[in-house]
């Protein structure tokens, strides 16, 4: 696993794990999606003259193969995350979250990859029918998005079946840290109180979720990558705790010092029977192949985070006064 690619290593969790890749001395290879710009997201931030850069897009085929030669491992990332987007342009993420993936299970395939990580999502499991949530839980597509990933993983899984593809699925639980959109509950908050604003615009604090901090999950990733145990496999990485929304805000306001008060912004507000009400994950398959703990506490890992953020210059990247679908 000399050589690597990973796509959507532009966002937030592909520019993690690309660091993380290159700490432990890999060669990568990363795609940025294309745009007039010339702007490489948050690779950015990564000041390492090893790192390959490339731009382009995995609804592309042919640019996939071209990118996928000569890689002996893919951690598939790139992929439209934003939920409320979804509702209003679903085609958009049929063609990147489905057809994207054909495409990348297909170059990998052509390519002769040892192996290729398909990125899903807790999102398709909906509402936990049970906790904790293992990789058996029913799928309930309870928004555009989650029903994407789910068609993303039965290709993925149907490549490892009809044509002997080493893939595994892997499935993070609710991921935060540095860089994360302000789209995401932790970081709307934590942007809004470090404006100076009193009055913070949420949506609903009665979910429950399970947050992994987003070293522990580039380091799952990593961990699943190096097991000969993990193809053909669907994997969660969570912490296996639970904790609400407005626990975890109350929790970031006593970080900060934050003399504040919530209140609900409309828009933010999911419809009603698309609401994830509870996550709470079950990692036994991922600790039994890989050994892989979580390294972070909730707490840990918001102080991190809010460290970051409140940065003058990582805080003037974000608008905190719009609310980002």
């Amino acid at each position: 696993m000399k050589n690597v690619l990973v796509t959507g290593a532009d966002g937030f969790i592909g520019s993690h794990l690309t660091e993380l890749l290159l700490e432990e001395g890999y060669n990568v290879r990363a795609l940025a999606q294309y745009n007039s710009f010339n702007s490489w997201g948050w690779l950015e931030q990564i000041k390492n003259p090893d790192l390959e850069i490339v731009c382009g897009d995995v609804r592309d085929a042919d640019f996939c193969r071209h990118i996928s030669r000569g890689m002996d491992t893919v951690f598939h990332l790139a992929a439209l995350i934003a939920i409320p987007y979804s509702y209003v342009a679903p085609d958009s993420y049929v063609d990147t979250n489905i057809k994207g993936t054909l495409n990348m299970l297909q170059a990998a395939r052509d390519s002769g990859v040892e192996k290729i990580l398909v990125t899903s999502t807790s999102e398709v499991y909906g509402t936990a029918l049970y906790v904790p949530i293992d990789e058996n839980h029913p799928r309930q597509p309870q928004s555009p998005y989650s029903a994407t990933k789910i068609g993303a993983d039965a290709i993925a899984k149907s490549f490892y079946n009809a044509f002997d593809l080493p893939v595994t699925i892997v499935r993070p639980f609710n991921t935060y840290g540095p860089r994360q959109s302000a789209r995401a509950i932790i970081p709307t908050v934590i942007t809004q109180i470090a404006a100076g604003e009193k009055e913070i615009k949420v949506g609903d604090l009665s979910p429950t979720r399970d947050f992994n901090f987003v070293r522990d999950t580039c380091r799952g990733f990593l961990a699943i990558a190096r097991s000969a145990a993990t193809s053909g496999q669907e994997i969660n990485i969570a912490t296996g705790k639970e904790v609400s929304m407005r626990q975890t805000l109350e929790t970031i306001a006593e970080i900060m010092g934050a003399d504040i008060r919530w209140t609900v912004d409309p828009q933010r507000l999911r419809p009603s029977k698309s609401e994830v009400r509870r996550l709470l994950g079950d990692s036994a398959k991922l600790r039994g192949l890989t050994g892989w703990e979580p390294q972070y506490s909730l707490e840990q890992g918001l102080r991190e985070t809010v460290a970051w953020f409140t940065d003058k210059e990582n805080l003037k990247m974000y608008k905190s006064n719009i609310y980002n679908q």
